[in-house]
């Protein structure tokens, strides 16, 4: 067959082109990042924004796309850049965190090129220096499935991305300073839904219109800094069909509680009267409830939305019974979220088990958030590169955390770098211990998980009776709720330098991460590709040479 190269320039106001021809598809960006004057909570703030926008553009892209973004630092501070759930296939040079990349220095560019290999779903980017997070320039990431490839659902009429979060009128600079200086962030000042907050008695301007009888999706995704969130529509409820780039069995809610980092795709019905609607986000497990709102108007709509809001649930028990109906459909055509390959996880033989218990503690007089007693600390020199030139034992040193903490003392906390080593391909267990009285969410960069189980309580051998290993959900973020446990099976075979961190702001900059080194002992591009040719260079490595490239 004749290779047929066509290739289609299409340039779009928000400096997006895509490129289509014979191999697969090409998405180009380019993107400005500049301090802008936003007011989300009608009180003026410095915000962050991405071409001039509050939330960042949203990036629409298919299976196995490329995805190359040029980003333009304009702030006075170094930035970067995470695609949370983008799996990276072999290149965490793209991961955009300081265990992995040198941050974009101020005036600087530097461009991502990524591949959103064999994903479907809905994601998140956001920044991962200071604590810019809290400032905007994040953005929704969609992945579609391609035409050849059916969804277990019929195509809704238009697709609509949600970002809720709590939202801190403070600016990110002050909170930062809270956070050096040993202090909290404190209780968030409000709830934003896409970089708003509707308090107009249900009369604003619709976010989203739906036309009668049509059906609707909707991706809601948590980009706060803090706050678990509970999210409803009134009058409507919602068909879960996708979370974290895995199809779901098809359950009907009339709210779902989206922890921070998660994603979750639902289709609604446009089946009630029409008028408007509110949209409802609003905070959980904290003393004082704040709320979110947002309109969805009919296009034939006649009427302001309602005053009265759809009630919120209570506790964190009707959350944990929510996590224990999700579950994963088997028998959806999609691109495969686990390359590892098995709808029989259960069946595999767990080669380690890494037990991970949180804990809150002050080192020196100041708050810092630990992992099994070690509070990390990002590195002049990134960790991964610092391990590509072979230079690892100059900048941190691998697994200065046991497997099992039991015997570290709970008030005692190591400040410095966290790497966990781990053996290629082998599959494991991961425990998430929950000490605390808050709730926690922890996300693994560069894979799927599949997230067993979520119980009250301690962990023990025993409680493996309890795992589902026939249908857990594969995502790359799970929660876990105040003194209980949550339990993960993958395979390390993504090579790379990955970070395992809280989806909590506070608690990950004040050390509540780790990095999972993978190392191919083959190093070979089958597992991994050699560091980009426009990788940013600092600390250790700025003027090294640069180490043989790896071959087939």
């Amino acid at each position: 067959m004749v290779e047929v190269k066509l290739i289609l320039l299409l340039c779009l106001t928000i400096g997006v082109m895509s490129v289509v021809r014979g191999e697969d598809p090409y998405l180009f960006f380019t993107w400005k990042v500049t301090y802008g004057t936003i007011s989300p909570l009608g009180i003026p703030q410095q915000g962050i924004l991405i071409n001039g926008q509050f939330p960042g553009p949203n990036i629409n892209s298919t299976t196995n796309n490329n995805i190359v973004i040029n980003v333009h630092n304009y702030l006075d501070e170094p930035f970067l850049l995470t695609w949370n759930g983008i799996q990276h296939r072999k290149n965490s040079w793209q991961d955009g965190v300081p265990g992995t990349n040198c941050p974009i220095a101020p005036g600087k560019n530097y461009t991502y090129h990524f591949q959103v290999k064999d994903q479907i779903g809905s994601y998140i980017y956001y920044p991962t220096t200071a604590v810019h997070r809290a400032a905007g320039a994040f953005g929704g990431l969609r992945v579609n499935s391609r035409l050849l490839i059916p969804v277990p659902y019929a195509d809704p009429e238009d697709d609509y991305t949600v970002l809720i979060g709590d939202w801190y009128t403070k600016s990110h600079s002050t909170l930062r300073k809270l956070l050096d200086t040993g202090r909290s962030l404190g209780r968030p000042s409000g709830v934003l839904i896409n970089g708003k907050s509707s308090n107009g008695k249900g009369k604003d301007k619709p976010l989203f219109t739906m036309k009668p009888g049509k059906t609707y999706k909707y991706r809601i995704c948590n980009v706060g800094l803090k706050a678990s969130l509970n999210f409803r529509i009134q009058g409507h409820t919602m068909k879960l069909v996708e979370m974290e780039g895995s199809h779901t069995v098809q359950n009907t809610y009339e709210s779902l509680d989206v922890h921070v980092g998660q994603c979750f795709s639902v289709l609604v019905t446009a089946n009630q009267k029409p008028h408007n609607y509110y949209i409802v986000a609003s905070t959980r497990f904290l003393k004082n409830v704040l709320v979110g709102k947002a309109i969805i108007g009919y296009t034939n709509g006649k009427g302001p939305a309602s005053p009265k809001l759809p009630p919120a649930p209570v506790g964190w028990a009707w959350s944990l019974n929510q996590f224990r109906t999700f579950r994963w459909n088997l028998t959806a055509s999609a691109a495969r979220p686990n390359p590892q390959g098995s709808y029989h996880y259960g069946a595999i033989n767990i080669t380690r088990t890494i037990k991970l218990v949180n804990s809150a503690s002050r080192a020196g007089g100041k708050r810092r958030y630990a992992i099994n007693g070690v509070s990390h600390i990002d590195t002049a020199t990134p960790l991964k590169l610092a391990e590509y030139y072979g230079i690892a034992n100059k900048v941190f040193k691998y697994d200065t955390i046991p497997d099992d903490p039991k015997h570290i003392a709970p008030n005692k906390v190591t400040v410095q770098p966290n790497v966990v080593n781990t053996t290629f391909r082998n599959f494991v267990e991961i425990i998430f211990e929950n000490h605390e009285k808050s709730l926690q969410s922890w996300h693994l960069d560069g894979y799927s998980f599949f997230a067993v189980a979520i119980e009250p309580g301690r962990w023990s051998p025993e409680r493996r009776k309890n795992y589902n290993l026939l249908d857990a959900v594969s995502r790359h973020t799970v929660q876990v709720y105040p003194n209980s446990w949550a339990a993960i099976l993958l395979t390390f075979d993504n090579a790379g330098m990955w970070n395992l961190r809280s989806e909590l702001t506070e608690n990950r900059y004040l050390g509540q991460q780790l990095y999972v080194s993978v190392l191919s002992p083959e190093r070979s591009l089958r597992d991994e590709y050699n560091i980009p040719d426009n990788c940013l260079l600092c600390g250790l490595v700025k003027n090294l040479p640069k180490p043989p490239p790896y071959t087939i």
